[in-house]
């Protein structure tokens, strides 16, 4: 038997002397890897002489280590000094989601400048907005109107973002209470593979991880047109061996580009304390709380716009807006029990109050007082999750196997969730609906990484039980309804490493999202958790250090689901649906400081049960690109200018009715001086007339005898000048 040399050492800062965790410790030989743990340690086995150990993680210098006599099953040290985050410091190992180091290159050259763009750093990922900042963000991605999230599960340091049942929609996922510059990464996955990814990971899923600490103090004071302000602060509180914390806030003010003021208003702040031992132990605590205030013009016709009676910023119905608020508590702890295991736990409690005014069809219903609904309810989220994690050598230590699982729960209380038709944002004609929520989702999950070679498998399971409760508070008698549900669905990933620089990849599974509990009810719990089957295959290829290309086909079947509509509190069936495409991506680093990516999606969405030509997916894009140039560190200067691009879409199901595509370019530059920052942000540089949400809806104007059907549209934000001024201290 041949004896199995092994390399392990601690891997530490060059500024700060502290250990480094996730350092990623890459054998260019065998293709063997490991990352460090909490205390910068390492081990990795089946190593020879002659071999060339790779020593890589993003914001550091690179460091290489040839295997020789003398350091040949030895325990070494490596200091890694800080560096500008580079294309260079991307490895293509047997990693199921390399693409989310790419994206984390993207959102180091060029930061996100708004909650809003936090999405926008996801490949194929197109938002609209259509409150001003008020409603969380429309989705779209890989042949999805995702609305405001029922298709995408997204999360922050652990914590789910996505409200189930929702008075709004299913899925809701308001994102406002981030603070773009808390912002330490973004992980993310596209399609349905993931054990440890559950309620509504169809399209993918994102992960945000927010800064544990920060190196400076950071005030900021950001003015525009619009009457538009924001100030942001970034303090930090404790700075010790073991032990920091900070506070951010931030303001945020505009009467938006409407006729009409939209009196927007939104107030952050988020504490975070993280103990760290650097030895096997850490720990976080995270509170935040967000509110926001805004009135809205709403959705527009465009007859309305065509005869004259309004402008492209004007309203039918100026009343509409609403209010909203989020308070968290979140925690994180991670333990290593020895140099091969780890437990990690996380747990949140959230408080969530929502309101709001929205009038989408004018007179249609009530020709006095016109259609104004108002949807409102009070949450409470309970939840928690903790993962175990362990990692061995078998065969002569050549094969890496590493077994992941984990348990958890979630608990919403949504009491008072209501539909009603109001006048004036003030009286209560009608309630459409009213009750109170209880739903319970547990959860278990595991999967097994086996390595060998070239070779990476990772077969995975998740099983989740579900809890739908409903009381009407409508009935005149007690009317409470309960039911359950159990989801299986088994997800396999497959990695061919064929070198260094290429990377082929199958991926396979079944994700779900969950109905609202109203529909569940409604249909004595039949065909309430449709599965989704999923497919990808594809390659990510680096030719040499400062360029990457990725492409990939994928697939997306949906069983027979049943939509709550929460603006008209009925519930609609659909059919079966199928969607395949195409992704490309290609990242290039020209220079130290220039930087280009761009993204190219492609997407063929239908019903499956319905005849060719009344077969369209309402609003799923068919093709979308997005991508731009950045400078970063040149002589002071950073900035870029990036571009957005949506295809003409059908409307409707026959494609009658088409939403407007349209292309957007922004633009920002920055110009550091010692401790200060000066920038210029410009959306919709070249002053694009674009339609940012569409919808074919069916109206009546007060003056018209009959209804209409066609577009209704909220305006893109013109031409937008904002001028910043930032210091660290």
């Amino acid at each position: 038997m041949t004896y199995a040399h092994e390399l392990n050492g601690i891997i530490t800062a060059e500024e700060s002397d502290k250990p480094i965790e996730g350092v990623g410790v890459y054998n260019k030989n065998t293709g063997a890897y490991t990352y460090t743990n909490i205390s910068g340690y390492f081990e990795l086995d089946d190593i020879s002489v002659g071999d060339v150990i790779y020593f890589y993680r993003l914001g550091y210098e690179n460091y290489e280590l040839v295997i020789s006599e003398n350091n040949l099953d030895a325990s070494i040290d490596v200091v890694l000094r800080i560096s500008p985050a580079s294309l260079d410091q991307v490895l293509i190992v047997s990693k199921v989601n390399v693409l989310s180091t790419l994206a984390a290159v993207d959102l180091k050259t060029n930061p996100v400048k708004s909650s809003q763009e936090i999405l926008r750093t996801i490949p194929g990922l197109i938002i609209g907005q259509h409150a001003g900042g008020g409603k969380a963000e429309q989705i779209f991605l890989r042949g999805f109107d995702i609305d405001h999230g029922t298709d995408i599960a997204i999360n922050v340091d652990g914590m789910p973002v996505n409200m189930v049942s929702h008075a709004h929609g299913q899925g809701y996922a308001d994102m406002h209470f981030i603070i773009p510059e808390t912002i330490d990464n973004i992980d993310f996955g596209k399609g349905t593979y993931y054990a440890d990814k559950g309620n509504f990971n169809t399209a993918g899923y994102i992960d945000i991880n927010t800064k544990k600490s920060i190196d400076k103090s950071l005030i900021s004071l950001e003015a525009g047109q619009f009457n538009s302000l924001r100030a942001l602060g970034m303090i930090k509180l404790i700075d010790e061996d073991f032990s920091s914390a900070y506070v951010a806030t931030e303001l945020m003010l505009t009467d938006g580009y409407f006729e009409s003021p939209q009196n927007f208003n939104r107030l952050n702040i988020m504490g975070r304390y993280n103990y760290n031992n650097y030895d096997d132990e850490e720990f976080d605590i995270s509170i935040s709380h967000f509110q926001s205030k805004w009135d809205a013009s709403g959705q527009i016709p465009q007859r309305a716009v065509d005869s004259g009676l309004i402008t492209r910023w004007g309203a039918i119905d100026d009343t509409e807006g609403g209010n909203t608020s989020r308070s968290n508590i979140w925690v994180n702890h991670k333990k290593l029990l020895d140099e091969h295991s780890s437990v990690k736990t996380s747990a949140y409690l959230s408080k969530y109050d929502f309101e709001l005014f929205s009038n989408f069809t004018f007179f249609l219903e009530d020709p006095v007082n016109g259609d104004q609904i108002q949807q409102k309810e009070d949450r409470t989220i309970i939840g928690a999750q903790s993962v175990y994690e362990h990692s061995f050598h078998v065969e002569d230590h050549d094969t890496q196997l590493k077994y992941k699982a984990g348990i958890g729960f979630r608990y919403d209380d949504a009491n008072n969730v209501q539909l009603s038709r109001t006048l004036n944002r003030q009286t209560i004609l009608e309630r459409l609906a009213f009750g109170n929520i209880d739903e319970v989702n547990g959860f278990l999950f595991a999967d097994l990484t086996y390595k060998k070679n070239k070779w990476t498998l990772i077969p995975g399971l998740r099983v989740d039980y579900f809890n739908f409760d409903y009381e009407n508070l409508l009935s005149t008698t007690y009317d409470n309804k309960s039911e359950d549900k159990i989801k299986v669905s088994p997800k396999f990933n497959a990695i061919f490493a064929a070198s260094p620089k290429v990377q082929v990849y199958a991926k396979s599974g079944l994700g779900f999202h969950s109905n609202d509990t109203r529909v569940v009810v409604a249909n004595s719990g039949e065909k309430i958790l449709p599965s989704a089957f999923g497919t990808d295959l594809g390659f990510i290829y680096k030719p040499f250090g400062r360029l990457v290309i990725n492409a990939a086909f994928w697939s997306l079947f949906l069983q027979q689901e049943f939509v709550y509509v929460g603006d008209a509190a009925i519930v609609e069936p659909s059919g079966k649906t199928e969607r395949y495409g195409f992704d490309f991506g290609l990242r290039y680093q020209f220079t130290d400081w220039l930087f280009l990516n761009t993204d190219i999606n492609y997407a063929h969405a239908r019903s499956v049960e319905e005849p060719k030509g009344q077969d369209y997916i309402p609003l799923a894009p068919d093709f979308t690109s997005t991508g731009g140039l950045f400078v970063k560190n040149l002589n002071n200067f950073s900035g870029g200018i990036s571009y957005r691009f949506v295809n003409d879409r059908p409307a409707n199901e026959d494609n009658s009715i088409v939403a407007d595509g349209y292309f957007v370019t922004d633009f920002n530059l920055n110009y550091s001086l010692k401790n200060w920052t000066f920038g210029l942000i410009i959306e919709n540089l070249f002053d694009t007339e674009w339609n940012e949400t569409q919808f074919a809806t069916e109206s009546r104007l007060f003056n018209e005898p009959n209804p209409v059907e066609e577009i209704h549209f909220t305006p893109g934000t013109p031409f937008f000048l904002r001028g910043k001024i930032s210091v660290n201290f």
